[in-house]
């Protein structure tokens, strides 16, 4: 997987250099600003387009209005969305038979407060010092259309699953406004509406029925809540730890949803994207953690289970649970590294970019970065 990435990347570094710029992963560039977020920037994709148009609707044409309070507080309006081009996720797939869908997303969004935790990459916005993870505040509330918790199209989500993700995508029916009217001929078990309706609504942990090179339908969860960056090491690690976690949690006699309401699985959530491994959280026997103690201690041990379970090399699942176990024990996250860069050399944005590039390019694991 590491392999294809980096082949990937290098396809997308030599497209760059003929443009006479390059590329660099990380959840929100620290010197973006608003000019650079305006439609001219956009793509030219019609379905870009589209929801600008849709979104701008549902609001009546009201502008939005952006207020994130972390160390510093952010406020301000935009007038279009593209705000959440200032963020950019690291969208890991998992796959699984269609009785285990139910335990898979609940363990999915379980996990999605120490994955955040363990992976924070986006402390700074407009220069403003915010959350660790401030890509969660920023895109939420950069399409923010829906009356109530139940019709947001970022959100966290209101429950777990009953007993399958079929709720899910009848939730979708219900509770939101087609964004994207359009007549589509395709045969019923192509599922075109279904997919394209379900394409915008944004939960950090999404249900998606795809097809298999034969044709035959499948479900998966896209976990949305990983950054990008600092290094495709640093993201395969965080894959090995999502998928680890996951599928132990969901294979354990006892559910884990049954063991932890979901008002506390939301607040672990954003408690993480706050202050990342400086946060406490709930957990499944309803004592309150640390959560660098808690990944320490007991979700890289049962990563290791699920990641055993799935039959993965041995070598290969101790060699990036151990990079975030490094990372972890060292509390030096892609966020941590950005903050703790800033107050050693102050607030010079472009040297934070080129400082970040050039440990970026040269691979080695964040917890490993220096700050000279």
């Amino acid at each position: 997987m590491q392999t294809q990435l980096e082949q990937l990347w290098q396809s997308g570094q030599q497209v760059a250099e003929g443009l006479d710029t390059s590329l660099l992963a990380t959840g929100i560039l620290p010197t973006v600003g608003q000019k650079d977020l305006v439609l001219a920037n956009m793509s030219d994709s019609t379905r870009y387009q589209a929801l600008n148009q849709q979104v701008l609707r549902l609001r009546e044409g009201k502008s939005i209005h952006l207020d994130i309070k972390g160390s510093e507080h952010l406020e301000m309006t935009h007038h279009d969305v593209m705000l959440e081009a200032a963020t950019t996720s690291f969208q890991i797939h998992l796959q699984f038979p269609r009785h285990l869908g139910a335990r898979i997303y609940n363990a999915s969004k379980i996990v999605s407060a120490p994955l955040i935790a363990a992976s924070a990459n986006s402390p700074f916005l407009f220069q403003h010092s915010l959350w660790d993870e401030t890509r969660i505040p920023l895109f939420e509330q950069s399409v923010p259309v829906g009356a109530s918790d139940y019709s947001q199209r970022v959100s966290f989500g209101v429950r777990y699953a009953d007993e399958s993700l079929f709720e899910i995508f009848d939730a979708n029916l219900k509770r939101y406004p087609i964004m994207l009217p359009m007549l589509i001929d395709a045969k019923p078990e192509e599922f075109a509406h279904l997919r394209l309706h379900n394409g915008t609504i944004w939960r950090w942990n999404r249900p998606l029925i795809g097809f298999n090179e034969d044709g035959t339908p499948h479900l998966r969860i896209e976990q949305r809540v990983v950054p990008a960056g600092p290094t495709l090491t640093d993201q395969v690690a965080n894959i090995a730890f999502y998928y680890g976690m996951v599928v132990a949690m969901a294979h354990m006699p006892d559910a884990a949803e049954k063991q932890l309401p979901f008002a506390a699985c939301r607040d672990n959530f954003y408690a993480a994207a706050r202050a990342s491994l400086s946060s406490s959280v709930t957990w499944l026997d309803g004592r309150q953690v640390g959560m660098q103690n808690l990944v320490l201690d007991e979700l890289l041990p049962l990563a290791a289970q699920g990641l055993e379970q799935l039959g993965i090399d041995q070598h290969d699942a101790e060699h990036y649970l151990s990079i975030v176990r490094e990372r972890v024990a060292s509390s030096q996250t892609g966020a941590a590294w950005q903050r703790q860069w800033v107050n050693m050399h102050r607030k010079e944005w472009r040297e934070l970019v080129l400082a970040y590039q050039e440990r970026q390019q040269a691979g080695k694991p964040v917890h490993t970065w220096t700050l000279n």
